[in-house]
């Protein structure tokens, strides 16, 4: 994004990814092999058709890292038996999604700490909860305590930088004097937008390609917290594809959105690391930003940093979420966090093309 009205720029910058992280300083960009969506696109429809079918009866599906396969949680035989005569794999469980439910209920009350997080994990059939090294001594041990007394429901895991969500300045998109990426282009009949994160669009109503240059773009909605994401329509005649820049001269189509699964492959594009790639390791996740909270998020095991904000996670041309945050990287393994895509569609009425 060097110049805007030259096709070159006009392509990266519907391609570039408004992401957003807190990475040391020193972090560096991780090279990204595509992943291989494990089960292909049908990973994503029997994800949700057997979610839809059992409803209370699973306590979360994931993908088994040996076979490749969607494995279901639940916590009956009969619920077991409606699995397999689908197709898919079970797995009989202790503890149901209602009780799993009641402990982040808990956490809520009892342990809301900024620079703490926690969703579900189904492959431990538990509610995994991350704290930063912002979290004191005392709070942690609060922490524990709430978590002692849910049975073993939760679990608690100290990880190293600060969960923050972080726009700077920069080469990406520009607005109110700070520098995010773009997630995915959509639209809504013949008008074009692009979706980003909503701590990004709560900065600014106007958006340009270049730090001071001419506007390309102007909010059209903004959710920030509870969720992240806005909606930025272009006004400058663009008429972009719906393509991810892979930062490595290529670009990745876009074609449908879904929710993510524990323990897909995915990656991120960020105009700050630009690709990296990574794992789903929690959904349904809680993250209590210093500024205020944001729900029903994906933790993820991608690497980013400040300037990410916004940007795309997806697997192959599916788009999966919009970077929201992370607690940093420590070598290659990151904690990426983005906020489902599919919700912001559904708010704003529009779709990837």
């Amino acid at each position: 994004m060097r110049t805007r009205r030259t096709a070159a720029l006009a392509t990266l910058f519907l391609l570039s990814s408004l992401g957003l992280g807190a990475a040391p300083a020193g972090a560096a960009p991780v090279p990204a092999a595509d992943p291989t969506p494990l089960a292909g696109a049908s990973l994503y429809a029997q994800d949700s058709a057997l979610r839809g079918e059992l409803g209370a009866d699973s306590a979360g599906t994931y993908v088994d890292a040996k076979t490749g396969g969607l494995v279901v949680t639940v916590t009956s035989e009969r619920a077991a038996a409606k699995v397999r005569a689908a197709g898919g794999t079970a797995r009989v469980v202790a503890r149901s999604a209602a009780r799993l439910a009641g402990a982040v209920a808990v956490l809520e009350e009892r342990a809301k700490i900024a620079g703490t997080s926690w969703g579900l994990d189904p492959r431990t059939n538990q509610i995994a909860v991350e704290a930063d090294r912002t979290v004191s001594a005392r709070d942690l041990a609060r922490l524990r305590k709430v978590a002692d007394s849910l049975g073993g429901a939760v679990r608690i895991a100290r990880v190293p930088g600060v969960l923050k969500k972080e726009i700077i300045g920069g080469d990406a998109i520009y607005g109110g004097g700070y520098r995010c990426s773009s997630a995915f282009n959509v639209k809504k009949g013949t008008a074009t937008y692009f979706v980003t994160a909503g701590h990004c669009t709560n900065a600014a109503a106007s958006w340009s390609a270049t730090s001071g240059g001419p506007v390309v773009g102007a909010r059209e909605g903004t959710s920030f917290p509870t969720n992240d994401y806005g909606l930025v329509r272009f006004t400058d005649g663009s008429s972009p594809g719906g393509t991810v820049n892979k930062y490595n001269g290529s670009a990745q189509d876009i074609s449908s959105a879904a929710d993510a699964v524990v323990g897909q492959s995915l990656q991120k594009s960020g105009s700050t690391t630009k690709l990296t790639s990574g794992k789903v390791t929690a959904v349904n996740v809680t993250v209590n930003y210093g500024d205020g909270p944001v729900y029903g998020m994906v933790r993820t095991t991608a690497c980013s940093a400040g300037g990410d904000s916004g940007g795309a996670h997806f697997a192959g041309g599916v788009a999966l979420g919009i970077h929201s945050g992370s607690s940093g990287c420590t070598g290659t393994a990151g904690s990426a966090i983005h906020q489902p895509v599919k919700e912001a569609l559904s708010v704003y009425g529009v779709s990837v093309y």
